[in-house]
């Protein structure tokens, strides 16, 4: 399966939301806590090791 950039922007956004989600459900952490700070938290991370795989992915595929 190739990912293009919609299908990975879909899959993103459902491991954010999963995650967000589960938070939430759970009597963990109050809901500001999770939506003011865990999730930007987690799009942060998301978004950095996105970019470390897609170049990971670049180098592995250059064959080096």
């Amino acid at each position: 399966m190739e990912f293009d950039l919609p299908k990975t922007a879909a899959v993103f956004v459902v491991v954010i939301a999963l995650g967000v989600g589960g938070l939430l459900a759970a009597p963990m952490m109050g809901m500001s806590t999770v939506l003011m700070m865990v999730a930007p938290s987690m799009i942060a991370f998301g978004l950095l090791m996105l970019a470390l795989g897609v170049k990971h992915g670049e180098y592995r595929a250059a064959g080096r």
